[in-house]
């Protein structure tokens, strides 16, 4: 089955997703920082990332350019609390494939991970 990484500094968050998505059959990983973000796709086979833009430090704009920075081809949802028109269109140039606000609905969560895994 697919592999998932949630990036995402709430952690009671990533964990009850992390339990979600995993009763449904993906294999998924946590990271709470772009940092460990950056370091866990480039050290594993990723096939999707939920990636969160508002974080401490370094956002998930920056794991977004970095990732471009270095080549890295990844498919990439944005799941955010703070959305807005210009955070769509920008992670959408930055190659996010597609961007879901919080809280999320499960059941749409779903539909565009299948989505983007299979598109």
């Amino acid at each position: 089955m697919e592999t998932i990484l949630i990036v995402d500094d709430e952690i009671s968050l990533s964990q009850i997703l992390k339990e979600e998505l995993t009763e449904v059959g993906y294999t998924v990983y946590t990271v709470d920082s772009a940092e460990k973000a950056l370091l866990h796709i480039q050290d594993n086979r990723i096939d999707l990332m939920l990636l969160d833009l508002n974080m401490p430090e370094k956002d998930g704009y920056y794991v977004l350019e970095e990732m471009e920075k270095k080549g890295i081809v990844l498919k990439v949802i944005v799941l955010t609390a703070y959305a807005d028109l210009t955070s769509a269109i920008r992670s959408a140039k930055l190659g996010a494939s597609d961007f879901i606000t919080k809280p999320y609905d499960l059941d749409e969560l779903l539909v565009s991970i299948r989505k983007v895994l299979y598109m």
